[in-house]
């Protein structure tokens, strides 16, 4: 079983940029799907972003609305880590960051928490106007 790990939340000003890291507990991707998540105070969590294929370099990715063209998930086997680069950061982005993997089934739409078994304890991303 994988145990992510996340890390490089902080504070930021608005407009601003951000690289989260994830480091699973296993030294290969193969067999897993990965994602972010994010649950902001009073809210429920929510889908960030997937991708799957890491270990096979095919890195098939899916993003929120709300994120596309400003967040990049990306993955590299080497390094046994996951990233994600949050560009043009809005007010509406702070929250606490999770990173979340499940087992591949050959698809990354899959966007609901209840269907990532393994997640990581977050990190905080807070961003100033």
């Amino acid at each position: 079983q994988v145990q992510p790990v996340e890390s490089g939340g902080g504070l930021v000003q608005a407009g601003g940029s951000l690289r989260l890291s994830c480091a699973p507990s296993r030294r290969t991707f193969a067999g897993y799907a990965m994602a972010w998540f994010r649950q902001a105070p009073g809210k429920e969590r929510e889908f960030v972003a997937a991708i799957r294929g890491i270990a096979w370099s095919l890195r098939d990715t899916n993003y929120a609305d709300s994120v596309k063209g400003r967040f990049t998930i990306s993955g590299d086997n080497a390094k046994n880590a996951v990233y994600l680069q949050m560009n043009s950061l809005k007010s509406e982005d702070p929250a606490v960051y999770y990173c979340a993997a499940r087992y591949d089934t050959g698809s990354v739409q899959y966007t609901q928490s209840a269907q990532y078994a393994f997640w990581g304890p977050g990190t905080q991303v807070t961003v100033s106007s």
